[in-house]
């Protein structure tokens, strides 16, 4: 087992890389990975790793739902109003009962089996979507409207309803009898099942509420943790345990009440959220690798020969006639452009994660047509995840608005870069005792920028040996260039785009300290960028 962790991990890893570089959804690299691991072509996985994907898939969907939690914004939900609660329920609904319709014309089933695979199909996947709609948040599009937050959430909503009718239908196809007695009387599970959407939905925002309450008083008001560390596992053990307890006891729903406990955290206490949001980006840049490449090593490329053309006309038509209606109520009457609701179509669209986790359970039970159900899974995944991950980033620009980002409610990656002027002067040590301080507590990249005014080897020699003894641990650039001194370092500042200017500080008496000196004077009245003026206490 150890030894195909490690082919999980290493190949899927580069391959996802070497996919981006080329401009191609790294998710794709990993599936291709997965394919090519498993069982349909070199079979190098061990089984325990198959006998521990389902536990494996439900660690990453609770991770990718922790960070879609985080990433909500209650101001852009209030905002939509009925929006984000119509796509929670309408798309996924029409494009469920088209497929149905569409499978017992195409595939002759009947109409419980066609609904059981328009359950299976019309479920989103958050592993994509999630990802997807946080990456849009963090460079602004559609969040003047709160699209990515509405998005978010009706994909969250639309999967509990889709998969408590799944199950449902199991129930009922695989006994059709089923029926539940209540005060002497026989009541289909059919005329359950609005109450057991409001439980599932009402219990697990609560369940995820009282969570949430929990955590910041250990977290934050009893200090039972030292570290970001430590609270982001103990925070990732929580929500797994609500999604243990939504399997055990099913009466509110597990996935929902993560979502909701990452929600409700930015509500308590903003500066654990932020904390949390950062602990969850690292914990998901392992649980995707894992996630997509297992996706891949269960997907059966053998069956879908025969439902191939067949499988890729229903989902045309659940796309394009079910959920483009489902769309079109959902945004009937919002302030959503013709744009706007068009980006629907690649932004919540993408199937993976649900369909891989049941996509098999109807021929494992003996449903009829189990099959044809698992072959036009399979093909779902294939076709949308691919398709979902390409086209959001390239259509968002299209056809969204770009607005301001909200940093509290995003994770913002963009390598920061400091900028430090060194000259052969007493103050040199003393600017590099500083810059290195400042990237130290950053994890900032350091520009180290000597503008020559005396050809003299000996002192560039001796400028690098000093940056090397004080960054020796930070990953900077020694630059040398020639020209006017200020205007140099804004012009070297502003190419390498840093935050942050840290320059010397000449004179030591009383008129110069308030004169400052010619040269940092200036680049004080030129810099648009923050500068930090270093004064050598020394000498």
């Amino acid at each position: 087992m150890l030894e195909s962790i490690l082919w999980i991990i290493l190949l899927g890893f580069f391959v996802s890389q070497v996919f981006s570089r080329a401009k191609i959804p790294a998710l794709v690299g990993l599936i291709v990975v997965g394919i090519i691991l498993g069982p349909q072509v070199s079979n190098v996985l061990a089984s325990d790793v198959f006998n521990s994907a389902p536990s494996l898939r439900i660690i990453a969907v609770m991770v990718i739902l922790m960070k879609a939690g985080l990433g909500l914004d209650t101001e852009k939900l209030a905002q939509q109003g009925t929006v984000a609660l119509r796509l929670g329920f309408l798309p996924a609904t029409f494009e469920a009962i088209i497929i149905a319709f569409a499978a017992m014309l195409i595939l002759k089933f009947d109409f419980p089996t066609g609904l059981l695979l328009g359950c299976i199909i019309g479920a989103e996947s958050p592993a994509v979507i999630v990802p997807a709609m946080l990456r849009l948040k963090s460079l602004g599009w559609g969040v003047n409207k709160g699209i990515p937050d509405a998005i978010l959430t009706g994909s969250a909503l639309s999967d509990v309803l889709l998969l408590l009718v799944f199950s449902l239908l199991m129930a009922f196809l695989g006994n059709s009898s089923v029926s539940f007695s209540f005060a002497g009387f026989s009541v289909s599970p059919v005329f359950l099942l609005p109450f057991q959407v409001v439980c599932q939905i009402g219990l697990g925002i609560l369940m995820g509420w009282l969570t949430a309450h929990l955590l910041v008083s250990l977290l934050v008001k009893q200090n039972w943790t030292q570290n970001a560390v430590q609270d982001t596992v103990i925070t990732a053990g929580f929500a797994l345990l609500l999604v243990v307890l939504g399997e055990k006891i099913p009466i509110f729903s597990g996935y929902l009440a993560v979502m909701a406990l990452g929600f409700f955290l930015i509500e308590l206490d903003a500066p654990l959220a932020r904390i949390l949001r950062s602990g969850f980006d690292g914990l998901w840049e392992v649980a995707q690798i894992f996630l997509f490449v297992l996706l891949g090593a269960s997907i059966q490329l053998n069956i879908l020969g025969s439902s191939l053309v067949k499988g890729l006309l229903i989902l045309i038509i659940g796309t394009l006639i079910g959920r483009t209606l489902g769309w079109y109520l959902s945004t009937l009457g919002s302030n959503w452009t013709w744009e706007e609701r068009l980006f629907l179509l690649p932004g919540n669209s993408a199937k993976a994660t649900v369909q891989a986790a049941i996509g098999a359970i109807p021929l494992a039970q003996g449903i009829t047509g189990g099959d044809s159900i698992l072959a036009i899974a399979v093909l779902s995944i294939l076709v949308t995840a691919p398709l979902g991950a390409w086209a959001i980033p390239i259509f968002a620009p299209k056809l969204l608005e770009k607005g301001e980002v909200d940093p509290t409610k995003v994770t913002l990656n963009s390598q920061l870069r400091l900028l430090a002027a060194i000259d052969n002067s007493p103050l040199t040590d003393t600017v590099l005792l500083k810059v290195a301080e400042l990237a130290r507590r950053s994890n900032s990249e350091v520009i180290i920028l000597h503008v020559i005014e005396q050809d003299d080897p000996k002192i560039l020699q001796y400028l690098e040996a000093q940056t090397q003894t004080f960054l020796a641990d930070i990953r900077y650039r020694f630059i040398t260039t020639v020209g006017v001194i200020p205007e140099e370092i804004i012009k070297v500042a502003e190419h390498y785009q840093v935050v942050e200017l840290i320059i010397g500080k000449r004179g030591h008496n009383h008129w110069q300290n308030v004169l400052i000196s010619s040269k940092s004077q200036t680049i004080l009245e030129m810099s648009t960028i923050p500068v930090i003026l270093v004064e050598n206490k020394l000498s």
